[in-house]
């Protein structure tokens, strides 16, 4: 190793930039795990109703998710092993990195349109009035946040330029936890307004608006805490560039 490579080492704090994304990835492919079992469990469950569109939509999510657990795996891969004490690397945006923003866009939408599917569901035999404005609302937040940050993350060959845009970055998660804010009240507001006064079903109702808004504040809450570490990885690439 070159004496120069040895200078730029120590300011480079690898831990807190490379180490969390190696970290990252070992929990992402904990989670993928657990989907996977998740799926198994759906179709041991319905493996008699044949196919049908939900089954579907199981199988392409899986293979988002299976993809996009490739392409980071991939992402940290060539930064820590192909190109291990390659500091110039280290400063490059590999092609995996935005492929695999790409991904999860179309992961997040379309678990986005999947809730406004079934929020037109709940909705059957009411006024379609809340569907309708619901549905609108996560189509255009879901759409225009997507272009926003494909459009950010492939104007980007530096990791350095990508602090240029870190405000799609921070307006996405943003407009996503909007996003399932309107899902959320609105599939709560339609449980609601079924309740029918007998204890057992209301009693059901009560349990799935508590799950709804669990799993939602769960999933803005890792969104929230995602700010605070994209802040300071880009602070880490500032300090050692300067």
């Amino acid at each position: 190793m070159s004496s120069s490579m040895q200078d730029l080492i120590p300011q480079l704090d690898i831990g807190s930039t490379f180490g969390a994304l190696f970290i990252g990835v070992i929990i992402a492919a904990i989670l993928f795990g657990l989907s996977n079992v998740q799926a198994f469990v759906y179709f041991q469950t319905h493996r008699g109703t044949g196919i049908t569109f939900y089954k579907l939509v199981v199988i392409g999510l899986w293979m988002l998710n299976a993809l996009h657990l490739a392409l980071i795996i991939h992402c940290v891969y060539y930064y820590l092993v192909i190109n291990y004490t390659n500091i110039g690397a280290l400063t490059e945006v590999v092609w995996s990195f935005q492929l695999q923003i790409v991904i999860d866009v179309f992961i997040i939408c379309g678990v986005h349109l999947l809730y406004v599917y079934r929020i037109w569901i709940v909705s059957k035999g009411r006024s379609r009035t809340l569907a309708i404005t619901a549905g609108i609302i996560v189509i255009l937040g879901s759409g225009v946040a997507a272009i926003v940050l494909i459009w950010a993350i492939y104007q980007s060959n530096l990791i350095s330029e990508l602090i240029k845009f870190q405000w799609s970055t921070y307006m996405t998660l943003s407009t996503i936890t909007f996003v399932d804010i309107v899902i959320a009240s609105s599939l709560c507001y339609l449980l609601a307004t079924s309740r029918t006064g007998f204890s057992s079903t209301d009693s059901l109702i009560t349990k799935l608006i508590v799950y709804i808004i669990n799993t939602g504040s769960l999933t803005r809450y890792s969104s929230f805490q995602t700010i605070p570490y994209l802040d300071s990885f880009h602070t880490a690439y500032v300090q050692w560039e300067l």
